[in-house]
């Protein structure tokens, strides 16, 4: 038996309104008005899918072991890198053992799902503990359907032996190529097929079809169904296939599509994982993914279930928003308008791979230095310890820093500096338990900040390398906010 025994999300904190992107383009594109409610997720533009699939893996990992994690799968369409291992980046960001695999699954929009199909199998075959994370930055053209509709969020779970909280009950899926939209290689949109064809081929009859074959397969009456997740773009797609595979209305769980949108192949996660967040024992959860086929997962959550969620989870981060009605600050942000960067900017970003190789717990698991003699903490880690108390050499082991809570001691807020985002906010941070750095500041909201702010650290984009399409990943201060959801 195994089942997932963790789960957590991420969903960035910028929300475009919906209306401000009508505002902007209705004149073209009178037709979507209808499209111009609510709000969508979408990354700021030190963000991608290996930062959110980071920042999920934490929200999961919280107050986890993470020495058992024996294997971390990277479920994407919109992977940064396509030849670099984006799953590598993740797992050393985590601080997780070299001995640690390390996987990317990409190609459709069900590739979650699938890449989750195949941790459950690998599990049970005796791969070890898995952290499987599905990320998404899906980018539409400006004016179509798509920028409406989508959204940027990532999720993850643990997998490991043993019930769970929500334990497998049984997997089924088909694979067929009906093409509902594609992405050559190299293309930076999708191309979509027409939405009643897909509705009525693709979901009224594959998905429908995988749905009840995989109830008669494991025996398990639709109206038993407690919580049905469908993740699409297309508005009341879910209640469509349930009513088609006889699953009762109430159990389709929400689509989130008003608050974030539908954030492709990361969706079913996002899903699962709300409805983790307030499941009862007991209840059975129905995930499906489309895309050259379909996937359908069953689980049944377990008493470990009250009081699974300690961390922020996808209902947090929903909460932590920042509305924006700045269309351009979108298009930005999202790399569809090249605004001029200015003189300041014109610095060659280009990467020294050897030096990132060699200080890589440092750059990408901001891992520190502990002396064993004094204590003293620093970063980064040297051979010799910064205390005053003594000069010991080579006493110092890994202390990682990232999920320390810190504070502000000193910083600025810099229009002359150049950054994506104006101003730039930097300064001295101190670590709980000691050490300092000087650290960039980033989601700083209308409040600012104050000598003494509380903060935690998220893993972000430090660079863009232009010329060489490299992004450098490193370590950044976020304001701690306190949710509603949280003790």
């Amino acid at each position: 038996m195994v089942g997932i025994h963790a789960f957590g999300g991420y969903v960035p904190r910028q929300r475009l309104q919906r209306n401000a992107a009508y505002a902007a383009t209705g004149w073209f594109a009178p037709g979507l008005k209808g499209f111009a409610k609510g709000e969508r997720s979408f990354c700021s533009w030190d963000e991608d899918a290996i930062t959110m699939a980071v920042e999920a893996a934490r929200d999961c990992l919280a107050g986890r072991d993470r020495a058992a994690i024996a294997r971390v799968v990277l479920a994407s369409t919109s992977h940064p890198f396509a030849d670099r291992q984006n799953s590598t980046i993740v797992k050393e960001a985590l601080f997780l053992s070299d001995a640690t695999a390390a996987l990317d699954v990409s190609g459709s929009k069900r590739s979650a799902t699938s890449a989750l199909i195949d941790t459950f199998h690998a599990v049970a075959g005796g791969a070890g503990d898995t952290l499987c994370v599905a990320a998404e930055r899906n980018v539409a053209k400006p004016g179509s359907e798509g920028e409406y509709n989508s959204g940027h969020g990532a999720a993850s779970v643990v997998v490991s032996k043993g019930d769970g909280c929500a334990k497998l009950i049984g997997t089924h899926s088909v694979s067929i190529d009906l093409v509902d939209h594609f992405r050559k290689e190299g293309e930076t949109f999708d191309y979509n097929w027409e939405a009643r064809w897909v509705r009525e081929e693709g979901y009224g009859k594959i998905v429908v079809s995988t749905i009840i074959a995989a109830l008669q397969k494991l025996g398990v009456d639709a109206r038993k169904i407690d919580h049905f997740v469908l993740g699409s773009s297309m508005p009341k797609i879910s209640e469509y296939v349930a009513q088609g595979s006889g699953i009762r209305p109430e159990a389709v769980a929400d689509t989130l599509g008003g608050v974030l949108g539908d954030a492709g192949a990361a969706q079913p996660l996002i899903l699962l994982s709300h409805v983790l967040e307030r499941a009862t024992p007991g209840q059975l959860i129905m995930v499906v993914g489309f895309g050259g086929g379909c996937d359908v997962i069953l689980l049944e959550t377990t008493a470990a279930i009250v009081g699974a969620a300690k961390a922020r989870g996808i209902g947090g981060y929903l909460e932590d928003r920042a509305p924006v009605d700045n269309y351009v600050k979108y298009l930005a942000f999202s790399g569809l308008i090249d605004l001029d960067k200015g003189m300041r900017a014109e610095l060659d970003q280009k990467p020294i791979l050897t030096a990132q190789y060699r200080e890589r717990k440092s750059v990408l698991g901001l891992v520190g230095g502990k002396c064993t003699q004094t204590g003293a903490v620093q970063f980064p880690k040297s051979p010799v310890s910064i205390s005053r108390e003594a000069r010991a050499i080579h006493t110092q082991e890994d202390y990682p820093l990232a999920e320390l809570p810190a504070k502000i001691v000193t910083f600025t807020s810099d229009y002359l500096m150049f950054s994506p985002s104006p101003p730039a906010y930097y300064g001295n941070i101190e670590f709980e338990g000691g050490g300092r750095m000087l650290a960039e500041i980033v989601d700083v909201g209308e409040e600012g900040l104050d000598i003494g702010t509380q903060l935690r650290m998220v893993f972000r984009i430090k660079a863009i390398d232009d010329r060489r399409g490299f992004s450098q990943y490193f370590w950044k201060a976020a304001p701690e906010r306190r949710l509603s959801n949280r003790a």
